[in-house]
């Protein structure tokens, strides 16, 4: 029925046609950046350039781990007003922390949950090689530690926002810390030779 209504006389069709696959084209491109505008907004690496050095400088998993907790400090720092912590190199051959971190307090808080679960990521990928590896307690230690701190820190935050976003953001950094202490609670307690270990100057 359309096409005997458009095409009268041959050459209907075509003219009604035309605007027709123009409309569609430009529905396609409209919906590609509707898609693809947020996608790209919402892009951002939870560790700044500097501190992604920091992580390949630290081939030791403890030391490695030490490197989040600091990103994650100075983050909180930010996010509550206070004055982040001196950032000072532990070594001469350290590269810099450099310039604090910028962000909207979701951008931060979403930081924060990537460099958790990087933190993660590198715990598992030494315990896969190596379960028995020392290094892995010690990090999940100092990880756990953190964790708790942060929950605390989270919890003052969730009673000063009512931004939909940053609860969301809140929510899943609750998520990566409580994941690390139900974890962190089943190490064994230190050994006198972790003890031993830890009072080196």
């Amino acid at each position: 029925m359309i096409p005997q209504c458009v095409n009268s006389r041959g050459n209907g069709r075509a003219s009604a046609r035309g605007p027709a696959i123009i409309m569609l084209q430009v529905s396609l491109f409209a919906g590609v950046l509707l898609i693809a505008l947020p996608a790209s907004a919402q892009h951002r690496d939870h560790l700044t350039d500097q501190e992604t050095e920091l992580v390949r400088y630290h081939q030791e998993l403890d030391k490695r781990i030490e490197v989040f907790i600091k990103a994650i400090d100075r983050r909180l720092a930010i996010i509550s007003g206070a004055a982040a912590a001196p950032s000072r190199k532990a070594t001469k051959d350290e590269p810099e922390w450099g310039d604090l971190p910028r962000g909207s307090h979701t951008e931060l808080l979403g930081d924060i949950a990537g460099i958790l679960d990087e933190a993660i990521t590198n715990i598992d990928d030494v315990s896969r090689r190596d379960e028995k590896n020392p290094m892995i307690s010690r990090a999940l230690r100092k990880l756990t530690t953190a964790a708790n701190g942060y929950l605390t820190q989270l919890a003052t935050l969730r009673n000063q926002t009512k931004d939909v976003d940053e609860q969301a953001a809140i929510e899943r950094v609750a998520d990566n810390a409580n994941q690390i202490i139900e974890v962190g609670t089943r190490l064994p307690p230190p050994t006198a030779e972790t003890d031993k270990k830890k009072k080196k100057p």
